[in-house]
């Protein structure tokens, strides 16, 4: 049976920003991007102590893309121009549609601040085509209940965008991704097996969050990242250790990216028009 085919593994970098720990999983010099997913940021696992200072994501904007935050561990606050506003806790997910422009902030709730505690995040940056990069921004929260969840033995998997059958179980998720975006958080106990079908043409995003995961002949671990072809098929996994995986795959976008920052356009003279938009305030602010 066709299988999609691990090409090369490449390591992430890192990268920290200010006291949280941050592998930069890409893009980076071994792997630019993985069309249509544009970066991966793996923030932790660490231990804040009381009294601490929180998340460094103070007010920011973004512009023509969209991203994913996966709540694995602490808690994370959303505040946005839009009136989004949100406290995620373990094993929620953050859906942001940046659009045409959006201001907003990742930190850490007062009790965080306060109390400390475990901390570890993942963001997902995925682009949208020009055709889609003026639509309104908007945002939206999922806690753990409210993914769509499928079960087997030793595994399950929570589907936040996208639709699919495992062993038989039809899942959809809650979010409407723009794009046609799957987007799944997959957990394996150690020995489970799990057999996903990849359809052709798409990328896949395959990535260990925590514990090893067989795929192939190859041990993916934590802080790298494995590339496949866009042949599809079965893509078959064993975890090693009790594992959290991404699994995600999307339609390539055949446009150019410039990105600088924190705005992804398709020309350098649209990042220089996003900047003058968020100088001049049209991107909103965050209350």
């Amino acid at each position: 049976m066709a299988a999609p085919t691990l090409l090369r593994i490449a390591p992430a970098h890192d990268e920290p920003v200010g006291g949280l720990s941050t592998q930069r999983a890409f893009p980076t010099g071994a792997l630019p991007d993985l069309n249509p997913f544009l970066f991966l940021n793996h923030h932790g696992p660490q231990v804040y102590a009381a009294g601490n200072a929180g998340l460094p994501f103070g007010p920011h904007p973004h512009k023509g893309f969209e991203t994913l935050t996966f709540i694995e561990e602490g808690l994370l606050a959303h505040r946005d121009s839009t009136g989004g506003s949100h406290v995620s806790g373990p094993g929620g997910v953050q859906w942001m549609t940046a659009g045409s422009g959006i201001v907003h902030t990742e930190v850490s709730p007062e009790e965080f601040m306060r109390d400390g505690g475990p901390c570890h995040l993942l963001q997902l940056w995925m682009n949208l085509p020009a055709a889609l990069k003026g639509v309104a921004p908007s945002y939206q929260s999922v806690e753990p209940q409210g993914l769509a969840e499928g079960h087997g033995e030793g595994w399950s998997m929570q589907v936040i965008s996208g639709q699919t059958e495992v062993e038989g179980q039809p899942l959809k998720g809650p979010v409407n991704s723009l794009t046609g975006l799957f987007t799944s958080r997959v957990k394996l106990s150690a020995g489970a097996h799990l057999a996903f079908e990849v359809p052709e043409g798409r990328t896949l995003l395959l990535y260990v969050v925590s514990g090893a995961v067989q795929c192939d002949d190859a041990t993916l671990r934590p802080f790298a990242t494995p590339v496949f072809d866009r042949n599809g098929g079965t893509l078959a996994l064993e975890g090693l250790e009790d594992s959290t995986v991404l699994l995600c795959h999307g339609d390539p976008i055949d446009e150019p990216v410039v990105a600088y920052g924190p705005f992804v356009m398709n020309t350098e003279e649209e990042i220089h028009t996003a900047f003058a938009e968020f100088r001049a305030g049209k991107y909103g602010h965050v209350e």
